[in-house]
């Protein structure tokens, strides 16, 4: 029966295999046109100079990828602790007639379409962020460099972090929500039989569900840095590469957005958007794989 049931599947792993390679072939033959013209550089350099000329043509898409591991990490420092909070409330501390309610809001606006918030992003978030909060953050602490640029706009890598950040908490929020509702009963007991405060108690469960965790932690990851439409409209699509939160910026997405209609034009666009698009696709094997890595050793503590 185990031999049938693996014989039965194998067919539906090998097929998901051969997706993710073929994926992963596309992009490299379609950015090789980039990568025999401009080598490394295409990630290293920082320029975006488009020509009907192809000897004229220079591309560097070294900000873009900048921007997206940039505003995805702000996006994360800001919803993990929102996610975990949010769970342990829902299940430990919300009255009952409001858990379903949270629930059913969280589950909505994880199904929200990202021009939703990409539209309200820019009318209503950005401007609430320029005026009470990177307005006086510059005028108090423009001398620490993170918010040493002068926000003139609002959009910039901090308006599309938060962004961000409120796009994947309701992702990150369902996985840990969910494993910390299923932590056995048994356990919380013998943890308030050793006499811990219910703050104690929390802590000592969180760290059961430290899986779940990292899994939400790597799907919000995942879902941020992909993000493309909602952070066109917010981060204000100019090559800059700097740690200046208030700075207006780019990411790989939405490059591939603004400039994948007319690159046909230019002889080299297109493979730069492809090599592009690889290194994002690299970008998040490597989260994946070091995710991995990370429940791994947990698994190898745990059973020793």
């Amino acid at each position: 029966m185990r031999d049938t049931f693996k014989a039965m599947t194998f067919p539906a792993v090998l097929a998901v295999f051969l997706l993710f390679a073929g994926m992963l072939f596309v992009y490299f033959t379609n950015a090789m046109p980039a990568f025999h013209r401009f080598g490394i550089d295409v990630y290293l350099k920082n320029v975006w100079r488009a020509s009907e000329e192809p000897s004229e043509e220079l591309y560097g898409v070294a900000a873009a990828i900048w921007g997206s591991v940039y505003t995805s990490l702000i996006a994360i420092a800001i919803a993990l602790p929102l996610s975990v909070s949010y769970s342990v409330f829902v299940v430990d501390y919300a009255p009952k007639w409001l858990k379903n309610p949270l629930i059913i809001i969280s589950d909505i606006m994880a199904g929200l379409p990202t021009i939703i918030y990409g539209l309200w992003g820019a009318l209503v978030l950005v401007p609430f962020l320029r005026e009470h909060v990177m307005k006086p953050l510059y005028e108090h602490l423009s001398f620490i460099p993170l918010f040493s640029y002068p926000p003139t706009t609002g959009y910039s890598y901090f308006s599309a972090g938060v962004l961000l950040a409120i796009m994947v908490t309701p992702f990150a929020s369902a996985i840990i929500r969910e494993a910390y509702s299923m932590v056995p009963f048994t356990y919380r007991e013998a943890v308030y039989a050793l006499g811990a405060t219910r703050f104690e108690a929390t802590k000592i469960l969180i760290g059961y569900i430290r899986p779940a965790i990292v899994s939400g932690t790597i799907l919000a990851f995942g879902r941020a840095i992909g993000e493309t439409v909602a952070v066109s409209l917010v981060i204000g699509n100019t090559f800059n590469m700097t740690w200046q939160l208030f700075a207006p910026g780019y990411t790989v997405s939405s490059l591939i957005a603004n400039q994948f209609g007319n690159a046909f034009i230019y002889e080299y666009m297109t493979p730069v958007l492809y090599a592009a698009g690889l290194a994002l696709f690299l970008i998040g094997l490597a989260v994946n794989l070091l995710g991995l890595r990370i429940l791994g050793r947990w698994e190898e503590n745990v059973k020793a």
